[in-house]
């Protein structure tokens, strides 16, 4: 259990979509429930609240949701697997930050090498390699100032940080757990929105010939998590389109199924 995300993790002393798949083999299936096993073993050992054993725990987490995400597109054209965020991310950082939520914040952005207690730890999982860095109001004062007694603050999180886009973002609540089954689920969902995301851009531009650039622009503003951005795209892609709003912006889920609606019959 995290008693309280704030706690020292950062110094020495974080769109449910369903496709459908084929029905994954014994042996996957049995691999799964041993990293499973593994994950929950180490989240036990989290009776011990060091910083060590928080920081083990979170290593151990992020694992299983990266290999939740692997198995999960597994199935899909080699291509088209290699296109994916995650995959295709050549240098990828998660940042696993404490303030009263847990975040995980997946990015591909370059984050300065750690100075004094800054913990890094390296880990590598078939063709996906990451850094994993741990942040606190120790490490940066500003997480400090950021109150989430309503929920998680992901912009004010990242900001802190000063990531400006992400591959993914979750956060794990004050009590919550670093679950075996939180990665899987997590995991699963992650690769599931990515690839259902690729789908539409792909039917997006069989209905948009000529715009495939503005196109280009939105997908890569959906990887990068900019929904505002993908909201006036949309616009520009498809003058006339209703139904989208900048503030609060439209979910980018949303916001694809409006445009394709709106290109296959505008009105």
């Amino acid at each position: 259990m995290l008693p309280s995300a704030a706690g020292a993790i950062g110094t020495a002393s974080g769109e449910a979509v369903r496709w459908s798949e084929p029905r994954a083999s014994a042996s996957r299936m049995e691999g799964q429930r041993s990293r499973m096993r593994d994950v929950s073993a180490t989240v036990r050992r989290m009776e011990d609240p060091s910083p060590e054993a928080m920081r083990q725990a979170m290593a151990s987490y992020v694992r299983a949701l990266h290999q939740a995400y692997l198995d999960a597109v597994v199935t899909l054209p080699p291509a088209e697997r290699a296109r994916l965020p995650l995959m295709s991310a050549d240098k990828l950082t998660v940042a696993a930050v404490g303030v009263r939520n847990l975040h995980v914040v997946g990015t591909v952005e370059s984050l300065p090498e750690p100075r004094g207690p800054e913990v890094r730890i390296q880990e590598d999982l078939e063709d996906l390699s990451w850094n994993l860095r741990f942040f606190d109001p120790v490490v940066v004062p500003a997480l400090g100032l950021i109150d989430e007694s309503s929920g998680p603050d992901h912009e004010e999180v990242r900001r802190a940080l000063g990531i400006r886009t992400v591959v993914y973002h979750l956060a794990v609540p004050p009590g919550g757990s670093l679950t075996s089954h939180h990665a899987l689920h997590a995991g699963t969902g992650l690769a599931h929105s990515h690839a259902a995301a690729a789908r539409d851009f792909d039917a997006l531009r069989a209905h948009a010939p000529g715009r495939e650039d503005l196109l280009d622009e939105m997908q890569g503003a959906s990887i990068s998590g900019l929904a505002r951005a993908q909201v006036l795209l949309a616009q520009a892609i498809s003058p006339g389109i209703a139904g989208l709003t900048i503030e609060p912006p439209t979910d980018p889920q949303e916001t694809r199924r409006l445009l394709l609606r709106h290109l296959r019959a505008p009105s």
